[in-house]
């Protein structure tokens, strides 16, 4: 079993002696003593402290969102918050139409025509190199390239591990929170076409509204992490719903933001109770 069993500091004692030492921490005078600030974590006797400001460590099923910063022979180079940069393998998306056949020269000849220098995609981590670099595809039709959107990098540890990860939230938009950190907002597509598989980017103008509600959301997640709450779909929605009482540009004032958090915490106390 993984219980979280509180927060821990440099030099606290962690356990006396209960059990084996993990990641981020050491025995000191026959004592386990935390050697990084944050989360610790123990699984049966294994005791770890999970650090709260980190890379990503990435895990095979991990939803993540990257940015693509180089085009090589049959893979691009992701950029995904982790040690290493991430690797995406031309055989490891859809071709645009869905068509299913292997891939040929000409197929990496045209890879720029898929995904170029720049752009941001959602994959998923389909296993993990022996140096620890990370293998991603996006052979679902919910991974592939994003259009218009705003990124949020936060840290990986904030975000909370759940079933899914892509959230339309009732406000009226969208959201991805990446494991990795990388948060994508974007405005809740209608029905688009499916036949683009994982390549359909839209760029029709985004209306005003969507925009207020994007910068709103963008603001209230720079809020909660500041005060280093976990993230997921209500607390979100909840922390968006607190701060309608402000104007967007006012969410980032320290008091402000204090009073939106308290707030937005107390409703997930209300729904935990």
């Amino acid at each position: 079993a993984d219980s979280g069993e509180g927060r821990g500091h440099p030099g606290q004692v962690t356990s006396l002696s209960q059990g084996y030492m993990g990641h981020g921490t050491y025995v000191d005078e026959d004592k386990l003593t935390a050697s990084v600030a944050g989360e610790v974590q123990r699984v049966d006797k294994l005791i770890c402290v999970r650090p709260l400001k980190t890379r990503f460590n990435g895990e095979v099923g991990d939803v993540v969102v990257g940015r693509i910063t180089e085009v090589q022979q049959k893979r691009w180079k992701v950029e995904t918050n982790s040690r290493l940069d991430s690797v995406l393998l031309l055989s490891s998306v859809n071709l645009p139409g869905g068509e299913l056949r292997r891939r040929s020269a000409e197929d990496e000849l045209t890879m720029r025509e898929y995904l170029q220098e720049g752009d941001l995609i959602s994959a998923e981590v389909q296993s993990v190199f022996s140096d620890g670099a990370l293998s991603l595809h996006t052979r679902s039709l919910k991974y592939g390239k994003l259009g218009q959107g705003v990124l949020v990098q936060l840290s990986p540890s904030l975000i909370k591990r759940q079933k899914t990860h892509f959230h339309n939230l009732p406000c009226g938009a969208s959201i991805i929170l990446g494991n990795n950190g990388f948060v994508w907002l974007y405005p809740t597509p209608g029905q688009q076409e499916e036949e683009a598989g994982g390549f359909y980017t839209s760029l029709e103008p985004v209306s005003l509204s969507d925009r207020e509600v994007i910068s709103r959301l963008r603001n209230c997640l720079l809020a909660l992490s500041a005060h280093k709450v976990l993230l997921y779909d209500t607390s979100v929605l909840y922390c968006y719903e607190s701060s309608l009482q402000h104007q967007v540009k006012d969410i980032l004032k320290p008091e402000v933001m204090e009073e939106i958090v308290m707030l937005t915490q107390q409703k997930l106390l209300e729904q935990e109770g």
